[in-house]
């Protein structure tokens, strides 16, 4: 994205949240709005797809304190100044990010674009960060008199849930430069950052290069959240299903179920656990965490309804709330 952009985009009225939202009020908002606008959700749909890429793309400047930093300081300059952006690759114009990269910084506080997908191979995939910053990024000197290095760039791309969970190579296109493969490394996580070392701006006095800082988003899923190593997912099953038991069926991200054994007499809000389901990354293997939720029937047969009170009546009498009450009161 070149700076005009962060000049003609709100992306706090794009989410709808207040310039001082807090960084877990950013979250909850974009995750309710991104199952709103997926095209998972929406098929079909261009309105909702390309309200899904705004919502997206203002997030993933907000979610990184430094680029949102950046982002209220060229905001607050006004209408007044402008920034020029680089020129793209050919055939883009004026540049700008597609998908892959979010925003990238050249000399003289200019932003410059050029960064999307293209071939080629050259793993250069050599540290990985969590969500918090990384300090100094546009080089300096390793020592006095010594050679600066060159500016970090800062960068983001967006992946689908399951990509971020399994792992899969990249291609990025540099504007002026081969192309090169980046491999996204299995269970990265929605705001991390990884550090693509030595690709950012060359030194300007023999020093070693700078590198790219490039922060990933996740979209997220319509069945399932990560919770750490593990993944989870609500599970609905009958009244009768949690009552007398059963056996059902699970999905699971790879696709094919898992068959899962309710007990009898099971209450909405258990956990049923399937041991090596979840995500399968460096740090371990976690679990698939399946949550059950009792469906209640909306409408009942006469028929069902007279068993349903016979049920109630051949129930004991007892009042399933009186220990909330008492403890309550205490």
């Amino acid at each position: 994205m070149a700076s005009q952009d962060w000049f003609d985009k709100d992306f706090y009225a794009v989410l709808g949240v207040s310039k001082d939202v807090t960084p877990a009020e950013l979250k909850k908002v974009y995750r309710k709005l991104a199952r709103k606008y997926h095209p998972d959700s929406n098929p079909g749909d261009a309105s909702s797809e390309a309200r899904f890429k705004e919502i997206s793309e203002a997030h993933s400047v907000l979610a990184d304190p430094e680029q949102r930093k950046e982002y209220d300081q060229i905001r607050a300059m006004g209408s007044g100044a402008r920034f020029t952006a680089g020129a793209g690759a050919p055939g883009q114009g004026g540049g700008g990010f597609e998908d892959v990269f979010g925003g990238m910084f050249g000399q003289g506080g200019q932003r410059r674009s050029g960064y999307q997908s293209g071939g080629g191979f050259e793993d250069i995939f050599s540290g990985m960060f969590g969500g918090g910053g990384f300090g100094q990024t546009s080089g300096g000197y390793r020592g006095y008199g010594g050679p600066s290095k060159g500016r970090d760039i800062v960068a983001s791309t967006t992946l689908d849930f399951q990509t971020a969970v399994t792992g899969e190579t990249i291609t990025l296109t540099q504007s002026q430069g081969k192309p090169i493969k980046v491999r996204i490394p299995a269970g990265v996580q929605d705001g991390q950052k990884i550090r693509l070392r030595g690709r950012g701006e060359p030194s300007q006095d023999g020093g070693e290069a700078g590198d790219i800082v490039l922060t990933v988003a996740v979209r997220p899923h319509p069945v399932f959240e990560r919770d750490g190593l593990n993944l989870r997912l609500d599970v609905p099953v009958t009244f009768a299903e949690a009552t007398l038991g059963a056996t059902i069926e699970v999905p699971t991200l790879a696709g094919e179920p898992v068959r899962l054994r309710v007990a009898p007499g099971t209450p909405s809000g258990r956990v049923l656990r399937v041991k090596g389901r979840g995500v399968d990354a460096k740090e371990g293997k976690g679990d698939l965490l399946a949550t059950v939720q009792v469906a209640v029937p909306s409408h009942l047969s006469d028929k069902a309804r007279a068993a349903v009170e016979a049920l109630q009546e051949a129930l004991p009498n007892e009042n399933p709330r009186a220990e909330l009450l008492d403890r309550a009161r205490q």
